[in-house]
């Protein structure tokens, strides 16, 4: 066949080249060439081979690199599954997923790998629970296994455990660098070279070196986070995912794909089975284990679990502004002990949730039933859904009190009272703190050798520090401002940032909530571990609102002209009577540009991508602008 489809890691759709005499014959889709691209030589891959000539002229591309093919057939099938998905050129897929590496090799200087450092300690587990997975992996058999695991460790040892049966050609998942490290330190000591770990971490050697050994078939065991996921393996027998809820998942520049979601696609299209395991799984893969779409896997929860206790700050007798009493003695016996306790911080700064003190009401939207977000410049209460503005109340609108506060106290200012009330010194561990890796390295090392340190970070140090549960005390200071952040997901992502704070206590130890909302439904479902209860409740409470699960969604963020909101609203509306817009809402980026936000909301993934895809043919080429598409926004 005389012609070739190829794809760039570039924003292009595939280009057509004509074969060179006397390669027709070694051609195969995969394979790597080098081809002109306007004024240089580029590297791409082969997409599709043409028998039919294109209908304008045609340049012969250079040369094949390789042998053989670098993707299978069903690698180049998730790649244009994604560009259709996520509505971006294959070239931009190909660019944001596979390694330059896999273009470019380049020679390991040293041949150094992540040998020393933390491991995972790695239990036995029974045999029965890994069976249906490895019957499927058997059977090369695609099926979705969602685990809901006791603890972090327990996810470790069986995704172990199902490594050191006979499987082969296996990638395993993780949401941080720190996790795949620990996690590839842990198997590597007992599977050896054939274990390999990519991730953007390491260096342009080393990553060369793996995709060097993936391809010739000498490491069939890869670990790393998104990087793992397009090693570039001919074939695949198990894909696993562990945290599979983490939001670290969800690409937050470039295209908005969620990892989560694309390997079970892969698993998919390599007929293979995919385990996405995690403490508290997200409400959507619980939603899909419950309709009969994953298989719901659920070992025997922890015999032992950390004490949780709900603080009504309400009621509560304080001894500084948002810091109970209670949760003072509780520390100040600990730090007596020379224990390590922990206090979690939601964000750096001040809440912008206005509270009535009397009763706990808060403003929401009429329209979305979210928290509304108070704009103190402006002095209006706005929701970040669908934009709708009001004024800020002087009495609350349920009781009438005059007692209205703004929830939250930052990580330096907890800091200075914590130490004023204990008399030690506290170690913080927030983003201003950590502003480069050693930093974090360091504030680790530190945490590690001192027995007794008194910690107080936000969500950053929980994800840091990972299961070491040798903390006997966590005190959440201000649980409210998740809990009633402006997003249908708040209830959810509050029940998981406690539950990974509780993974971190050791047993019989204890987390004390601090919460105005202490009749919150939350809590007994917490204190009792009973999530699958939780969940059921969390999706009765989106069906009637038509939230994801029940519904799709897709968010456009235009940059750069604020006055193209009101003629795109209009445009959406006149493409599908099938879709409910919510917004505009207007905001600045981080560059201080003026942008607004449409999302839109419908039961058809195919109305709402075949809007996006019209909006983005109107709109996407013009100039000062930046039109960004988010398919299943986070």
């Amino acid at each position: 066949m005389p012609y070739v489809d190829i794809v760039f890691p570039v924003n292009l759709h595939p280009l057509t080249y004509k074969c060179p005499e006397g390669l027709e014959g070694q051609v195969k889709e995969g394979m790597i060439v080098s081809a002109p691209l306007r004024n240089r030589l580029a590297t791409g891959i082969i997409a599709k081979q043409n028998a039919a000539p294109p209908s304008g002229p045609a340049r012969e591309f250079a040369a094949l690199v390789g042998d053989s093919p670098a993707f299978s057939k069903s690698l180049l099938k998730l790649l244009f599954w994604m560009s259709d998905y996520y509505l971006a050129s294959a070239g931009s897929v190909l660019q944001q997923t596979m390694p330059k590496e896999l273009f470019a090799r380049t020679k390991a200087k040293t041949i150094r790998r992540a040998s020393s450092g933390k491991t995972i300690g790695i239990s036995d587990i029974p045999q029965e629970e890994i069976s249906p997975i490895l019957s499927a992996a058997a059977e090369k058999k695609y099926r979705a296994f969602l685990v809901h695991a006791p603890s972090i460790a327990h996810e470790y040892s069986m995704v172990t455990s199902l490594l050191r049966s006979s499987l082969k050609n296996v990638l395993v998942i993780l949401p941080e660098i720190s996790g795949a490290d620990a996690f590839y330190r842990s198997v590597r000591e007992v599977l050896g070279e054939r274990v390999c770990l990519l991730h953007s971490g390491i260096s342009k050697g080393l990553r060369s070196e793996a995709i060097e050994g993936i391809i010739s078939g000498r490491h069939d065991i890869v670990v790393g986070t998104r990087a793992a996921l397009f090693a570039p393996m001919k074939t695949v027998s198990l894909i696993a995912a562990l945290q599979e809820h983490s939001a670290s998942y969800k690409l937050e520049e470039g295209i908005r794909y969620n990892i989560r979601d694309v390997a079970v696609m892969r698993g998919f299209l390599e007929k293979a089975p995919v385990v996405l395991s995690s403490v508290t799984p997200s409400v959507d893969s619980y939603f899909n284990a419950l309709t009969g779409k994953y298989v719901l896997l659920s070992p025997p929860p922890l015999t032992e679990r950390p004490r949780i206790t709900i603080v009504d700050m309400r009621y509560a007798k304080k001894v500084r502004p948002g810091i109970s009493k209670e949760v003072v003695d509780a520390a100040r016996s600990r730090i007596k002990s020379d224990r390590k306790i922990m206090f979690v911080i939601n964000r750096r700064g001040y809440s912008t949730l206005l509270l009535c003190a009397e009763c706990g009401h808060r403003e929401t939207c009429d329209n979305c039933e979210i928290p509304l977000v108070m704009h103190k410049d402006e002095k209006t209460l706005r929701c970040h859904y669908c934009g709708s503005v009001r004024g800020v109340p002087n009495r609350c609108a349920r009781c009438g009190s005059i007692h209205l506060e703004l929830l939250g106290a930052g990580t330096q200012k907890m800091q200075e009272e914590l130490e004023g009330l204990f008399g030690v010194e506290a170690v913080r561990f927030d983003s201003d703190e950590v502003k480069k890796k050693t930093g974090a390295r360091a504030l680790l090392k530190r945490l590690s050798e001192d027995p007794a340190s008194v910690i107080v970070g936000t969500k950053m140090m929980t994800k840091r520090i990972g299961a070491t549960g040798d903390f006997s005390m966590a005190a959440v200071m201000n649980t409210d401002v998740s809990l009633n952040f402006p997003d249908f997901r708040a209830s959810e992502k509050a029940y998981r940032e406690l539950s990974v704070i509780a993974g971190l206590i050791e047993p019989g130890g204890e987390v004390l909530v601090q919460t105005r909302f202490a009749r919150h439904s939350l809590f007994k479902y917490l204190r009792s571990g009973d999530y699958p209860s939780f969940v059921k409740e969390e999706l009765a409470a989106r069906k009637e609102l038509s939230y994801p699960p029940y519904s799709k969604l897709v968010n456009i963020t235009v940059t750069g002209d604020a006055k193209l909101a009101e003629p795109l609203m209009r445009k959406i509306k006149g493409l599908s009577g099938d879709i409910e817009l919510l917004g505009p809402t207007r905001s600045k980026s981080r560059k201080g540009e003026e942008e607004f936000s449409i999302l839109l909301k419908s039961h058809s993934r195919k109305a709402l991508n075949q809007t996006a895809r019209s909006v983005m043919e109107k709109y996407g080429e013009v100039k000062g602008i930046k039109l960004v598409i988010d398919v299943d926004p986070a």
